[in-house]
């Protein structure tokens, strides 16, 4: 008697193509906006145009990302369906891309050839991929503060401190550079680096599996497409760790402070235990001019 086939064999086209789309949309647009944002904290005095005369390139960063986080939480409408339904997408893609992994075999050691090896590395990417968006969201989206060095809680998370903070979290501590903040950077570089794989080599592989480019002219030619924009996230992505890991959290804190009195806004000012009232940036913020 003929065994039942299961669920995914019975739908696996249909599985594929959903799995590779959510890769797509709304999981990659939102990688190639996210990295576009965060990489801002370089290039952000030019995107403030006229309002950044005057500023130096620090604090044009940390105005630009701040008015950029701002206005994502005040001004995108159903900013909470967005993500739930970006939730939803990501934990589709991961539990069916693990199924996927655990059933294939990539047969390195017999045929060391380029496409084994990317797909060997798309199946590794995935997985610290995961990792890496669990740390991520969890420390700053839902604020657990005791996974970010030195882990006592002395470097939470707020929207209205953006730059600060993210900055606190990398380096470790508000105050110096800490071994513990080297090899939370790392982990940022290292997890930047294997998510902007993993979606350029999917998006290359989707043309693939919904029959867009069929031949191996087309295939090559959509290859150096999926490189040139892996390319130019990568590079967006390193400047967003290298630059927030190079910031100074209490210089970024006072323009943040700046931006919030400029603009108005009702912001309690963000007071980090163990720091002097000299040192602290709630007690000292630059006056608006």
């Amino acid at each position: 008697m003929a065994e039942t086939a299961s669920f995914l064999d019975r739908h696996h086209f249909l599985l594929r193509r959903l799995h590779s789309l959510t890769g797509i949309v709304p999981i990659g647009v939102f990688l190639v906006a996210h990295l576009t944002t965060n990489s801002s904290i370089l290039w952000g005095k030019v995107g403030l145009r006229a309002d950044g005369h005057g500023m130096g390139l620090t604090e044009g960063g940390v105005t630009y990302f701040q008015k950029e986080v701002e206005w994502i939480n005040t001004q995108i409408p159903h900013l909470l369906l967005i993500e739930l339904v970006l939730w939803i997408s990501i934990a589709f893609h991961s539990a069916l891309g693990v199924v996927y992994a655990r059933q294939a075999k990539n047969n390195l050691n017999r045929y060391p050839h380029q496409d084994n090896w990317r797909y060997a590395l798309q199946r590794f990417s995935g997985y610290f991929g995961i990792l890496f968006i669990f740390y991520h969201v969890a420390t700053l989206r839902w604020g657990w503060s005791f996974l970010v060095p030195p882990f006592d809680g002395s470097v939470p998370w707020s929207h209205n401190f953006a730059s600060s903070t993210l900055a606190a979290s990398l380096r470790g501590s508000w105050e110096e550079f800490t071994i513990w903040g080297l090899l939370v950077s790392l982990f940022y570089f290292v997890g930047v680096t294997l998510l902007v794989f993993h979606f350029a080599n999917g998006l290359w592989t989707a043309a693939i599996t919904w029959g867009i480019t069929v031949s191996t002219a087309a295939q090559k030619r959509w290859g150096v497409a999926c490189f040139g924009l892996g390319a130019g996230l990568m590079i967006a992505g390193w400047s967003s760790v290298v630059g927030f890991a190079m910031l100074n959290p209490l210089e970024a804190k006072k323009y943040e402070m700046k931006f919030h009195q400029k603009h108005g806004n009702d912001v309690a000012p963000l007071v980090i235990p163990g720091l002097s009232p000299a040192a602290n940036p709630a007690t000292s913020a630059v006056p608006t001019p």
